[in-house]
């Protein structure tokens, strides 16, 4: 393949069949030509010539007579002026091998769609790489912010198992200091309450052993009793105290099993009012015993004796099914 002149290397491919379009159009034009020629008519003027005389109708005077002066010499004859110089054509430039420039045009054609296809795709990879690193960046900031969500959200549940926490100590200490301050002053109200039963077992003892003295007990002086003679409770007592107790007793017998008793002792005022009582023998059944305890309680006051007295101490027995 023959090279091209430098000056037709970056021109375009000529379109094929020049030459083919150049001959077709000299035809053409030639056969033009011929057509315009064959149509005009040739014709010779023979028209006669006339010749007129102009007369002036105004006198003139006549010019003077023409005066003959020396011809002026010729003027000097020209320089002659240098031959031009001979203009040396550059040869021409060797016809062009036209499937050599439309091989070369197809390469460059090829080689720019390749240039431009690496251009597209470089492009493209450009595009992705910069989505993707936004999308990493975005996953970044959607971590971090998730993260710092969690963070915020263990941070409240230990600030909200903190205050339970402190919440809770609170409330054991308030329950604490509670049960202290029931505890002493059930302990006041229990000594006070023993202080009281001593006073008035005391009073009821003095009252008892006046009243025996005068009305001539039998008893000797260190005698406890309060009778004119001792002598124990009537048959009859002991179930005309549990007839007052056990109306007050609210409990369901079916709920245990057996008949297992439980014994109190209590002790009473002259006038019948418990003053104090004491399980001595649980049942086995604290639902029970604390039945009967709290029936003795609401009671308040014990029933005379048919002769008047009230027995104290008594032991008193309390059965489920009875």
């Amino acid at each position: 393949m023959s090279a091209l002149p430098k000056h037709l290397e970056f021109a375009p491919p000529p379109p094929e069949g020049t030459g083919r379009s150049v001959g077709a159009a000299l035809v053409v034009h030639a056969l033009l030509i011929v057509a315009l020629t064959a149509g005009i008519q040739w014709k010779q003027d023979n028209s006669l010539s006339v010749e007129a005389e102009l007369w002036s109708a105004v006198p003139m005077a006549a010019a003077p007579k023409l005066v003959e002066v020396d011809a002026p010499p010729p003027p000097p004859a020209p320089k002659p002026e240098p031959a031009p110089k001979p203009v040396v054509k550059a040869p021409e430039p060797p016809a062009p091998n036209r499937d050599a420039e439309i091989a070369l045009a197809k390469k460059r054609k090829v080689e720019e769609e390749k240039k431009l296809q690496d251009a597209v795709r470089a492009e493209e990879r450009r595009k992705e790489e910069l989505k993707k690193e936004v999308e990493k960046k975005a996953k970044a900031k959607l971590d971090e912010d998730k993260r710092k969500l969690e963070a915020k959200k263990e941070e409240e549940r230990k600030d909200k198992e903190r205050q339970e926490k402190e919440k809770e100590k609170e409330r054991a200490e308030k329950e604490r200091k509670e049960k202290e301050a029931k505890k002493q002053a059930e302990q006041k109200d229990s000594k006070a309450s023993a202080e009281e039963a001593k006073k008035l077992e005391a009073i009821r003892k003095e009252n008892m052993k006046r009243i025996a003295g005068l009305a001539g007990a039998s008893g000797s002086e260190n005698a406890t009793g309060t009778a004119m003679k001792s002598s124990g409770p009537s048959d009859s007592y002991g179930g005309r105290i549990r007839a007052r107790v056990k109306p007050n007793i609210t409990f369901d017998p079916s709920s245990v099993s057996g008949n297992a008793a439980a014994e109190v002792e209590v002790r009473c005022a002259p006038d019948g009012t418990i003053v104090s009582r004491k399980l001595t023998k649980s049942s086995g059944n604290s639902a029970w015993d604390n039945a009967v305890l709290k029936a003795i309680d609401k009671t308040e006051i014990l029933p005379r004796d048919t002769d008047g007295r009230v027995h104290s101490p008594l032991l008193l027995v309390f059965r489920p099914n009875d």
